[in-house]
């Protein structure tokens, strides 16, 4: 127990943090970290890998994620845009590097040095999107919703190159929210709509990976003999059918023996085949919980900034889980969009501890006196 007569930096940061978020993250960590154990060992297996050898480096991975967001959750506001800026800069010239010199895999270039860039510009970029539009807001002397506009661009064209329609469709989608957030008119949301469709028409008609993911999500007879654009899906969905409403049991699924990637895009059919829909219901309320919980401390914050900031990371969080979800249920085409703290991956957790830990550091409850004045911002 920590007393709150108790001056310390620790005791400051356990009285003022959202106990609500942290036991949600919390719970989202420990699933994952279960969840990898039924879906990894059959993938290791296949690769020729000792049967845990995806739990163990998810173990550390987790390790890492959790003292990345618990130091950056100390960080005050002006902080926290400062690291988001460097992160940002960091990121964005690996992106471009990629680009140049990464590692083409399924028709992308996304990683190089064993890192994915374009995860560590997400967090980034909300709290930097959220900044501007706040300062926007707030001060007419700040042409901040133009610096939003330009830093929206900035971010996707990379990133279409690349390509990574998933990531720049997030980051579009979590931009969006902002924007609305700010106030924008009507007119702006149908011209943001068109931008957003015509950016869709343009990569089902000259990428071609993403051309066929649609035309095989449409028509699962489309696209000739090539099957392997749906077989994830398909096999996904045949594991839910499988498991039913109460699953078949930890480690007695069968599906996951033939789906390649059931420790990282998959995972949630791996769960929905061995624990049941049930069980995926109760994942799905988890997240809820993160995301409504994040949504009120949000609404209730007096900082503009960290209520712009800390709605914007809580729909990069909600947003991504969504997608994930409705790609393993075949609601949408494949994506290669983890589930957070459930997936596999390294550059997804420690890129998930950063945007958590901004997401608590700008809920921390703080007297009036310690709300920025617009000056502080770089």
């Amino acid at each position: 127990m920590v007393s709150r007569a108790e001056r310390s930096p620790f005791a400051d940061w356990w009285w003022t943090v959202d106990r609500w978020l942290l036991t949600g993250l919390g719970a989202l960590m420990v699933l994952g970290i279960v969840l990898t154990m039924a879906g990894s060992p059959a993938v290791a297996e296949r690769l020729g890998l000792q049967a845990f050898h995806f739990v163990n480096r998810q173990v550390l991975f987790l390790g890492a994620c959790t003292l990345v967001l618990v130091s950056i959750s100390f960080l005050p506001p002006r902080y926290v845009r400062r690291f988001a800026l460097l992160l940002y800069v960091a990121s964005m010239a690996l992106v471009v590097l990629t680009l140049l010199y990464g590692v083409e895999v399924k028709g992308s270039k996304r990683w190089i040095f064993g890192v994915q860039p374009s995860e560590f510009v997400k967090p980034a970029f909300v709290i930097l999107a959220a900044w501007a539009f706040s300062e926007g807001a707030r001060r007419r002397d700040v042409p901040g919703t133009i610096i939003a506009m330009l830093l929206l661009p900035t971010t996707v064209i990379p990133l279409v190159l690349q390509p990574d329609i998933g990531q720049t469709m997030l980051i579009s989608i979590v931009w969006a929210a902002l924007f609305f957030m700010a106030g924008l008119h009507w007119l702006w949301v149908i011209g943001i709509g068109g931008a957003g469709v015509s950016g869709i028409l343009v990569a089902y008609k000259f990428v071609p990976h993403v051309r066929s993911r649609i035309d095989k999500f449409l028509d699962p007879g489309a696209g000739g003999t090539n099957a392997s654009d749906t077989f994830q899906v398909d096999t996904a969905m045949e594991s839910f059918i499988s498991g039913g409403w109460l699953g078949k049991g930890p480690g007695e699924g069968t599906m996951k023996r033939i789906l390649p990637d059931s420790h990282t895009d998959f995972i949630f059919a791996v769960t929905g085949e061995e624990f049941g829909v049930i069980f995926c219901m109760f994942i799905v309320l988890v997240f809820a919980i993160v995301v409504l919980r994040g949504l009120i401390v949000a609404s209730k914050n007096d900082d503009p900034f960290c209520r712009f900031a800390a709605a914007g990371l809580v729909v990069l969080f909600g947003v991504q889980s969504a997608i994930n979800m409705a790609v393993n249920l075949h609601l949408m085409p494949a994506k290669g969009m983890t589930l957070p703290f459930i997936s596999y991956g390294g550059s997804s957790m420690i890129s998930l501890g950063i945007g958590m830990g901004f997401l608590i550091a700008v809920t921390r409850r703080r007297p009036r006196a310690e709300i920025e004045r617009p000056v502080s911002a770089a």
